[in-house]
Order: structure tokens, then sequence, then C-alpha cells
């Protein structure tokens, strides 16, 4: 006679044991799912200190290849009314920095300084208008002007020829140059343009430093 009230009482604990076990597994994967959003958080922290330590190697084994002395800096900003343009570094004049003085990283020249204070100096990029520097295409050596455009790439002009000129040919800064030294990269050469008024050759380059993504560069005194 108690064989169906006993199995009555037996469904309950049944479910009753599910939601207990549920709730427990349901513990266990929240404790575990914190665990392992905090390994995350330390694995992307690690990436980056990973990332850091190789631009830095990269830059000072760059520093020891120079044959000029230079000042390893941190990009700490840029200025507001020109954000494309000009960069801030944490170094300046007490680091013997001074206006004119080039600018490379590891990839190719960033820009010149055109201010320095105590502490900090303005860097031109290479792809503001008012930047120039002499440069020459390689293998063609044929010289030329490089300047900015504000539109990420620079120009080349006064160009003599262009028959020997290709996209994907390398520029480097010229002897020529009276800021920075012979054979460092610019760029590379994207498109070759004619200006039908003036016959006048231009070549658009493609600058080869990233220079959105720049953290740190050196200063050629």
């Amino acid at each position: 006679m108690l064989v169906w009230p006993l199995k009555f009482v037996e469904i309950p604990l049944k479910e009753f044991k599910k939601i207990l076990y549920y709730h427990v597994i349901f513990e266990e994967y929240k404790k575990l799912k914190r665990e392992s959003d905090t390994l995350s958080a330390r694995l992307v922290g690690l990436e980056e200190v990973i990332k850091d330590n190789t631009r830095l190697e990269r830059l000072l084994e760059f520093k020891r290849k120079l044959i000029f002395p230079s000042v390893a800096a941190y990009v700490i900003g840029r200025d507001p009314s020109r954000w494309n343009s000009i960069i801030i570094i944490d170094k300046g004049r007490q680091d013997g920095l001074v206006p004119g003085m080039a600018v490379v990283s590891p990839e190719g020249i960033v820009g010149k300084i055109i201010e320095a204070d105590k502490k900090i100096s303005k860097i031109i990029l290479i792809t503001d208008p008012q930047f120039s520097v002499a440069a020459l295409v390689q293998p063609a050596h044929i010289n030329g002007i490089i300047s900015g455009s504000l539109q990420g790439f620079c120009r080349m002009r006064y160009l003599n020829e262009s028959q020997d000129i290709k996209a994907g040919d390398k520029v480097v800064t010229s002897k020529l140059s009276s800021s920075f030294p012979e054979g460092l990269l610019v760029g590379e050469v994207m498109k070759i343009e004619v200006d039908i008024q003036t016959n006048e050759i231009n070549c658009l380059v493609k600058p080869a430093v990233k220079l959105s993504q720049l953290d740190e560069v050196l200063v050629i005194r």
C-alpha cells in the first residue's frame, strides 16, 4: 500500500536534487568564468609588455647601428591643432635637443624637431606640407625633394626624369640633405604623376613608418 506514496515522494526529491546539482554547477561555472577573465586580462597585459620589449629592443639595436649620436624618446602626445602632423616627445633642451634635429625610427625617418623646450620637443612629421628633405629614388638614383600632403603620404618633386622610376622603388634620404644622414629609408613609390600644365614630374611616396602608431623615436644629434 506504501508503494505509490513513496513514488510520489521520490519524484519531488529527484527534482530537488537536479535543482541543487544545477545550482552547484552554475556556481562552479561562475567561479571558473571569473578566473578565466582574470587570466585573459593578465595575458593581454603580458602581450603588451612583450610588444613593448620587442619595440625597445629593435630601437636599441637600431641606435647601436647608427654612426651618429642619438637620444631615445617616448611619444607623449600630439598637437591638438595639427593632430596628424605634429607629435610631442619627452626630451628637450636639457637632453641636448634643438630645432632642426632629425627624428627617426627603426623603420625609417619620422620628421624633425621644430620646437624644443626644457623637457619636451615638438616634431613635424614627414606627411606635413611644411616638411621637406632631399631624397633619392633607388635604384634609378634620381634626386628630388620630399614634402608632406596631410593625406597620409608624401610627394616627391623636382624630378628631372621618371622613365626609370616605378611603383615599389625605395626612396631614401640624399647626401644633399642638410638635416638627415644619407641613406635613411623614407618610403616607397606608390605612383608617378605628371602635371599637364607644367609637365612637372611627381612621385607619390608611402612613408615607411606608421606615423599614427609611433611610441618611441630616436633623435639624431
